[in-house]
């Protein structure tokens, strides 16, 4: 009898064992796909943002051309059918890139001018030509000056950039 004892003893350790070994397993196994899918997702550094993106309406368009961390480019405006002008285009006049952050400040038209601060994201399109490859997620601020006093009126927003994508952009 004592050896039946020492033999079931023997085996709920097994189990007990083998329960812990799996456990251990299942663990590192979540663990090491957890840390594959971080390091795949933080490797895919933007390189690039040059490119058009849609702006504060479907008609409105911001085209950036980023070289070496610097920003050139402009933003079409697009006024109603009802002003002299269809569309104003503000040139950006000072912009950068530092990592995943983007800042641009336009040129000043009939008193109004804008910055821009942003974070660059991944978008939901598969390939750079794709819409939506690109996001620009952040602030704009529509900065008015008053022509009298020379004070500033500041309308700020949270905004989603996508870009177009490059079969779109040909067509705009």
């Amino acid at each position: 009898m004592p050896q039946g004892l020492h033999i079931s003893d023997k085996i709920r350790r097994e189990r007990r064992l083998s329960r812990e070994t799996l456990l251990v397993l299942a663990v590192a196994l979540i663990f090491l796909a957890w840390r594959a899918l971080s390091a795949q997702q933080g490797s895919e550094e933007i390189q690039d943002i040059t490119g058009t993106y849609q702006f504060l309406t479907a008609d409105d368009k911001l085209s950036i051309l980023e070289q070496e961390g610097k920003l050139n480019g402009d933003l079409d405006i697009y006024q109603g059918e009802e002003e002299s002008d269809a569309v104003l285009s503000y040139e950006i006049i000072s912009g950068s890139r530092k990592k995943d952050r983007v800042e641009f400040k336009t040129n000043k038209i009939h008193q109004k001018y804008y910055r821009f601060s942003a974070t660059v994201q991944r978008g939901s399109g598969l390939e750079e030509k794709d819409p939506d490859y690109l996001r620009l997620v952040g602030d704009v601020e529509i900065i008015t000056t008053k022509s009298g006093s020379g004070e500033e009126a500041v309308q700020r927003m949270h905004v989603v950039l996508k870009s177009r994508g490059k079969a779109e952009s040909e067509e705009k």
